[in-house]
């Protein structure tokens, strides 16, 4: 049988939510946020401040363009889109310390936070099944 606590340490030392990315970004702690989808998918719209590798580009790009001992956060589109933990796996495989953001890009913006395009970066307005507002700060 399984041991339910050794199962959620392990999925909460893999996971973070956009939450606690957000969180982090605001407390200075160093960490390198890769969005991992197609070239169209980043033109729509990504978190602000993230870089670009397609999931397929991280074996040849990530150790020139990333430092060995960043703390690396993957996202892809939503939890319909495996491409976060196919992202997560190639990191891990090299060596880095890596999550995966569960909920995306998608509850990235729903939730309000940064979100940057060709025209800059913009705040979207906060759903509010997925965040509140009045307890938000937007920074």
């Amino acid at each position: 049988m399984i041991d339910r606590a050794d199962f959620f340490a392990a999925k909460l030392a893999s996971e973070t939510d956009p939450s606690d990315v957000h969180a982090a970004r605001r407390a200075g702690e160093d960490i390198v946020v890769v969005d991992v989808r197609s070239d169209e998918a980043w033109a729509q719209g990504r978190v602000a401040g993230a870089i670009h590798m397609h999931y397929s580009e991280i074996a040849t790009r990530a150790a020139p363009e990333i430092p060995a001992d960043a703390r690396v956060i993957v996202y892809c589109w939503s939890p319909g889109c495996n491409a976060g933990a196919k992202g997560a796996l190639e990191f891990a495989k090299l060596g880095y310390d890596v999550r995966e953001m569960i909920g995306g890009f998608e509850y990235w913006a729903r939730e309000g936070y940064p979100v940057e395009d060709a025209d800059g970066v913009h705040h979207r307005p906060i759903d509010p099944l997925t965040g509140v507002p009045r307890l938000r700060t937007r920074a």
